[in-house]
This record gives C-alpha cells, sequence and structure tokens, in this order.
C-alpha cells in the first residue's frame, strides 16, 4: 500500500513539474534529460541483445550437441 502512494504522489509531482503555468516548468530541462539519456539507454539495450543473443546462439548449439549424442546411443 505503501508503495501504491508514493507512486501516485511522484507521478503528481512529476506532472506538476511538467506543466507550464501553476507548476515549475521544467519541461525544456526534462526534454534536456531525456536528450542524453535516450541514446545512452539504446548503447546498453544494445549491448544486452548481443549479449542475449550470443548466449542464445551458445544454447542451441549445446542443444544440437546434446541431441546428437543422445542420438547415437
Amino acid at each position: 500500500m505503501k508503495a501504491l502512494i508514493i507512486g501516485i504522489i511522484l507521478t503528481l509531482f512529476a506532472v506538476f513539474a511538467a506543466i507550464p503555468a501553476p507548476g515549475l516548468s521544467w519541461w525544456k530541462e526534462i526534454l534536456f534529460v531525456l536528450k542524453g539519456f535516450v541514446p545512452l539507454l539504446a548503447v546498453f539495450v544494445g549491448i544486452i541483445a548481443l549479449l542475449v543473443g550470443v548466449a542464445d546462439i551458445k544454447d542451441a548449439r549445446e542443444a544440437r550437441r546434446e541431441a546428437a549424442g543422445d542420438d547415437e546411443t
């Protein structure tokens, strides 16, 4: 229940901080941070995808070896 209340409060604060008139008018700063963060996020997600792909290839190879070994016996 605490997590739900904290989540609602933080979401309301984020909306209040971004809106221009009665809020804090942080929209330009938010966009500035996103412009810097999105490329870094893309790099990290790309690296993770490469590692998962390599692990999948290794698992498939090992599964083929085990299947070939089971067929011979």
